[in-house]
């Protein structure tokens, strides 16, 4: 069975998350994360959203406790109101089989979005397939007059060259760097600016006021702070996956 059918999605209108601030986030479970994340568990962890409070909320999604199958998902994202805010999988994937990024589910997804500013990140591997996907997906944001509507899918990476390459394939792409990270500002070896993530640098900036992840400039990067319990596990990765493109 293809693995859309067995995943469960769930909405929360309005987030207990700081860092978010009050808008409505989704939650897709664990299954759909791809083994391509350095942070996956199979790959040593670090995953933010494996402890504290989110790890409750998203055990209960994974296992089907709490969500819905993805039709009736996409129908309650068509109902929020115009121009509305929508963080996508504060923690979880775009659904794939066997890395392949469903078409069904993404095409689904932008026409439900559509009305929307609304943003995600993925893992999953920049293949041939996926990288077509994911170009036809972000462009769909750009038709809504000035105000930009619709899809953003950030490409997740953890090394400056992979960044570049994303922004190279016509993709937007953000980068975890490690929590002792100081700069707010610096460029990569391809001339990308990287903004440090001003909601991980000043209090009074959250996702809700800010809004940098779905609407900047081609080659802006976005760079997270490694945080949370496992942030050392982070570093780490960071770190060899720096070593590992250096080498």
């Amino acid at each position: 069975m293809p693995q859309l059918e067995t995943l469960s999605f769930h909405k929360t209108d309005k987030a207990s998350n700081k860092k978010t601030g009050r808008i409505t986030v989704t939650t897709t479970g664990a299954q759909s994360c791809s083994t391509a994340c350095r942070f996956h568990p199979d790959n040593g962890g670090g995953c933010y959203a494996l402890s504290g409070p989110l790890a409750l909320h998203w055990r209960a999604v994974t296992e089907g406790r709490r969500g819905s199958p993805w039709k009736q998902h996409l129908e309650a994202l068509q109902t929020l109101p115009e121009g509305a805010q929508l963080r996508i999988n504060q923690s979880g994937d775009l659904p794939a089989n066997d890395g392949r990024l469903s078409l069904r589910y993404l095409s689904g997804l932008v026409s439900a979005v559509s009305h929307l500013r609304a943003w995600t990140y993925t893992h999953q591997p920049l293949t041939d397939h996926n990288r077509k996907a994911l170009r036809w997906a972000n462009g769909k944001a750009e038709g809504y007059g000035k105000e930009k509507r619709g899809l953003v899918v950030n490409i997740s990476t953890e090394t400056e060259s992979d960044a570049d390459a994303a922004i190279e394939q016509g993709l937007p792409a953000v980068l975890t760097v490690s929590s002792d990270e100081q700069r707010n500002s610096w460029r990569t070896p391809a001339g990308n600016v990287v903004i440090t993530c001003p909601a991980q640098k000043r209090d009074d900036t959250n996702c809700q006021n800010c809004m940098l992840c779905h609407n900047r400039g081609r080659r802006v990067v976005i760079a997270f702070l490694a945080h949370g319990t496992q942030r050392k596990r982070v570093n780490r990765a960071v770190t060899d996956a720096n070593d590992a493109a250096l080498s």
